[in-house]
């Protein structure tokens, strides 16, 4: 799975320049050298641009799988003894190769342009965080590319689905900067509870056990939503 995935240049290009053209873009300004937490202001954009780019290879990989529905791969999987569980759990790993790709080329990227500053550990620790956690968008991209049907399942609808989820959980502006009413709207999306938890070892702060639910709710929907459609998908005749 992982040799098919990486096979896909277009795939890996797309997964590695965007976030990378993101970060080079955000980080002019004066604000790029404010102190956050314990870093500055363009530390805090690089952890989220990573997030970024990490969520849309997950989901660009998961979405994969309604390219083998239209060939007819999920039935032939009703021959083998592999259960919808592990195979879930084997798409969602794989997307993980495009995830690395570009969380580790947003970071080389931010090390190289020597504005970051955080310290050695948040640099390991947020990227892992933010590895780990874009399998949350690994998992809605293979409920989306089940849920719907291939000609409807475009890099297109994906990535305005993407941004939106970006944009209303708080990568871009600071989820504290909404109004009031947006900012209770904002607690209930997807991306919302890994903005916060990813960022928390740069922000610190007080921790809130509303950011680990909100994150494996959707999980878990997206997981659930995933296994129930490939069941139906594979069940057919």
């Amino acid at each position: 799975e992982v040799s098919r995935l990486l096979r896909n240049r277009q795939m890996m290009i797309l997964a590695i320049a965007i976030p990378v053209t993101f970060f080079l873009s955000f980080r002019s300004g004066a604000y790029v050298h404010q102190r956050i937490g314990r870093g500055n202001e363009t530390a805090f954009e690089l952890i989220s641009i990573a997030l970024l780019g990490a969520v849309f290879a997950t989901a660009t990989g998961g979405v994969m799988v309604s390219i083998e529905r239209a060939l007819g791969w999920s039935r032939q999987l009703r021959v083998t003894p592999i259960t919808p569980a592990a195979y879930i759990t084997i798409k969602m790993l794989t997307s993980l190769a495009l995830a690395a790709g570009a969380v580790g080329a947003v970071y080389l990227v931010g090390l190289a342009t020597n504005q970051v500053s955080m310290p050695t550990a948040v640099w390991i620790i947020t990227g892992i965080c933010v590895l780990v956690g874009s399998l949350l968008f690994s998992a809605f991209g293979l409920f989306i590319g089940y849920l719907l049907p291939p000609e409807n399942v475009t890099s297109q609808i994906l990535s305005l689905v993407v941004m939106f989820c970006s944009a209303a959980g708080g990568l871009f502006i600071p989820v504290s900067s909404f109004p009031h009413t947006y900012m209770i709207v904002a607690e209930f999306t997807p991306l919302y509870g890994l903005n916060e938890l990813v960022h928390y070892p740069l922000v610190g702060g007080a921790f809130a056990w509303l950011w680990v639910l909100n994150s494996a709710f959707w999980f878990g929907l997206f997981v659930l939503g995933a296994v129930w459609k490939f069941r139906r998908d594979t069940a057919r005749v």
